[in-house]
């Protein structure tokens, strides 16, 4: 059966009345996400079921919100409201509904920062999605999109969505167009895994974003466009040895594998281990492999990490199914 197109709908739904009594206090967990996916620079990405962040929401009378408490962070993320995505989004949503009510919000941090895997996308998404089970669900997830776009704004200075898009609706995601907001759900081979290898050093987001061309070849181009296309292709027909073929990069990966050391032995272990296919995480510095199942990525994954730790950087190791479901509550109390 073919499948449609999962878009933006054509306007709000939060003027109907919820059916729910909404609670006063919950807890989100959003995943981590893999950005660009090789071929799709910009416009794909997919999520992890782990690792990834937990925010703590609590409705008060005060319309304003505040960031009450961060773990997990070593004290690096901003406290200030209007600077940490997790407030941004979740102000940005209230604002749209008039600001029924204030938020406090405590925010968990469970994956590195600064690591590729989209830890910012992850705090904004925990909070909007929070933050509309709070106001009694208004708004579908995919209506929630805008908002967490925001948070990406005061986080990177661009509006990208190919992490915030998968962590929220899950599976791989498609962004066709940012402005206007376009986005599709593609179908997930079943079985289909990665392995997350996150080497402990740094890359800030505005290097990896610098140190690529700033023109393009046309022969690049085209390569480009056709693996990018041939991925899609694969994820319609469950063609993994397609997928595998598909996923080269020839546009940022050769720029930023300079910034990772040992990336090319890595990316060399992961395909002689059976991934079907190795590339950078968003800017990196993690790495991830695509393979065919869950075990598989098991055994590629600490290949890959043996591989880091052989050029003198310690890693995490994640190994995941592709979460299809998105965010997910932890609890909540009426």
């Amino acid at each position: 059966m073919k499948k449609k197109p999962y878009r933006l709908s054509t306007g709000p739904s939060w003027g109907k009345k919820s059916r729910m009594t909404s609670p006063e206090t919950v807890k989100v967990f959003a995943p981590a996400t893999v950005a660009n996916v090789a071929s799709g620079f910009d416009v794909l990405g997919f999520a992890l079921e782990q690792p990834g962040d937990s925010v703590f929401l609590k409705k008060k009378c005060e319309k304003r919100v505040d960031i009450v408490s961060v773990e997990g962070d070593s004290g690096t993320l901003p406290r200030e409201s209007d600077k940490n995505t997790a407030s941004v989004a979740a102000a940005a949503f209230l604002n749209r509904i008039g600001f029924p009510f204030g938020l406090d919000i405590s925010l968990f941090k469970k994956m590195p920062l600064s690591s590729g895997l989209g830890s910012s996308a992850a705090s904004s998404v925990a909070a909007v999605y929070g933050a509309n089970i709070l106001a009694g669900s208004p708004f579908s997830p995919l209506e929630l999109l805008p908002f967490t776009l925001r948070a990406e704004e005061v986080a990177c200075g661009t509006a990208h969505a190919d992490n915030v898009a998968p962590a929220l609706l899950g599976g791989f995601i498609l962004i066709r167009s940012c402005r206007p907001l376009d986005i599709i759900k593609l179908p997930v081979p079943e079985g289909l895994a990665a392995a997350v290898v996150h080497p402990h050093t740094e890359i800030k987001t505005e290097d990896a974003r610098r140190i690529l061309k700033k023109e393009l070849s046309l022969t690049n181009a085209v390569r480009q466009w056709g693996n990018l296309a041939a991925l899609v292709a694969a994820l319609y027909s469950n063609d993994l040895e397609l997928l595998g073929r598909s996923l080269q990069d020839v546009v940022a990966e050769p720029r930023r594998a300079l910034l990772i050391p040992g990336f090319s032995e890595v990316k060399a272990q992961a395909l002689k281990s059976g991934a079907l296919g190795c590339s950078i995480s968003g800017s990196g510095p993690s790495v991830f492999s695509l393979c065919a199942s869950l075990s598989k990525a098991g055994v590629v994954g600490r290949k890959m990490r043996r591989t880091f730790l052989k050029v003198g950087l310690d890693c995490d190791l994640y190994v995941s199914p592709i979460n299809q479901a998105g965010p997910k509550v932890e609890e909540y109390e009426r």
